[in-house]
């Protein structure tokens, strides 16, 4: 028996170590493909408009292959996934290196957008039934850490190819290492079972999906989501005529943001997830309301405020729905995650207008250059304040809700009548 815990043991940490590579070709895929742009609109010539739908089909392929995934986890199982999610990032790598054309490069991405859905659909419910209680919190942060840890050292290794004159192909060629990596981890191993029988039937997702709870998720993660997404795809641009370093910016945020997730595990246990969540809600506004003020140094206090409250958004959502309403299941948490994604999507051209229309009153107030692009920028990030400041109430409702929950459980628990379903 205790060779068989052994061995389980061992399965458990050799499928997390994949997963986590599997999660750092994500990253790879986002940081340096985002790198080599410029290399590839030259080259090829594309123009701002092409490399932009080229973009989108990261960020198309991405929650279609999340839902399709959750869908059918239990009935092909996480590693026939994983299978798949191999072959759509090595055939996507391959085909983005030799495809020469537009429409090329848009199936590549495409097909890479694929590899990384699956990646979150097998690997959030594998880490949530091969790891219990805090254990599987810890897991999940430190999987979760890889995304922004991947994008820094993808980031660093692109910066540093591309100052050494290496082809964007050689830089295409670099996202293939984790990939195989991943697939020499997975390979011969089995996956663990579902830990709610519930949780391995579509109509038991289904029905725990359509609960208040769960519904109540939904919203919460469309605003996390973009709270985390929305500001950081624009403060760069922002924070660039404000004397502060968009680079050093980004590094700064996603280094915090890998780092405090390392240590998630800990801080959910001290606090709960919701606890976590709430306190998450709160340094994210601070810290987005710092941005949309603070110029020059104090851009980089803004930048840790910021990132020590978006780090342990996206994992602990998805950890809440895997340990508060666990019959959801694998379909959960991919719902979960395709509605983070879907709203950032939809939400990004928003962010758009918004800029456009606080540039044409800064504009119209005389403001000119440098100046025009500060001012109405630091606006528009003056609006995104209020998704973050939204979730504190949402926040404080959950943790006022589940500690109601628990005594309740608790009181029937004592009277012989448990109830664990939220």
């Amino acid at each position: 028996m205790e060779n068989s815990n052994d061995q389980q043991k061992t399965n458990a940490n050799r499928l997390f170590y994949g997963s986590c590579f599997a999660l750092i070709t994500t990253a790879f895929s986002f940081s340096i493909r985002a790198g080599i742009l410029p290399q590839l609109g030259e080259e090829l010539s594309l123009s701002a408009e092409q490399l932009g739908f080229i973009n989108s089909m990261w960020f198309f392929g991405f929650p279609i292959s999340m839902v399709i995934g959750g869908l059918i986890y239990h009935k092909v199982g996480g590693k026939a996934i994983m299978q798949f999610a191999f072959f759509a990032h090595a055939l996507g790598i391959i085909l983005t290196i030799y495809s020469g054309s537009y429409v090329g490069l848009l199936i590549s991405t495409l097909l890479i957008g694929l590899g990384n859905g699956c990646t979150e659909a097998a690997c959030n419910p594998m880490i949530a039934d091969a790891y219990s209680g805090t254990r599987m919190s810890r897991m999940m942060n430190r999987f979760h850490m890889w995304f922004p840890g991947g994008i820094v050292l993808g980031s660093l290794i692109s910066k540093f190819m591309t100052d050494a004159g290496l082809s964007w192909e050689t830089q295409i060629w670099v996202i293939m290492i984790p990939t195989l990596i991943y697939a020499y981890l997975y390979f011969g191993q089995a996956w663990p079972k579902a830990k709610v029988e519930a949780a391995a039937t579509l109509s038991g997702n289904l029905k725990a999906m359509v609960s208040p709870l769960f519904i109540f998720m939904i919203v919460c993660m469309s605003l996390t989501a973009i709270s985390e997404f929305g500001p950081q795809q624009w403060v760069g641009l922002i924070l660039s005529k404000s004397g502060a370093e968009p680079m050093i910016i980004l590094a700064l945020v996603t280094g915090l943001m890998a780092v405090a997730r390392y240590f998630g595990g800990e801080v959910v246990h001290k606090f709960d997830q919701t606890g976590v969540l709430l306190g998450s809600a709160v340094l994210a506004t601070i810290g987005i309301y710092l941005f949309s003020t603070q110029t020059g140094t104090m851009a980089y206090i803004a930048a840790i405020f910021f990132a020590l409250g978006i780090a342990y958004f996206w994992p602990n959502m998805i950890g809440f729905v895997a340990d508060k309403i666990p019959k959801s299941g694998a379909l959960g948490m991919s719902i979960i995650g395709a509605v983070g994604m879907f709203s950032s999507s939809i939400f990004q051209p928003i962010i758009g207008g918004w800029i456009d229309s606080d540039k044409a009153e800064a504009a119209a107030a005389g403001f000119t250059g440098d100046e025009l692009e500060l001012v109405s920028g630091q606006a528009t990030l003056g609006t995104m304040v209020a998704f973050p400041a939204i979730l504190i109430v949402l926040f404080t409702i959950l943790w006022f809700w589940v500690k109601k929950r628990k005594n309740t459980d608790a009181a029937e628990a004592t009277s012989g009548q448990a109830v664990t379903d939220y």
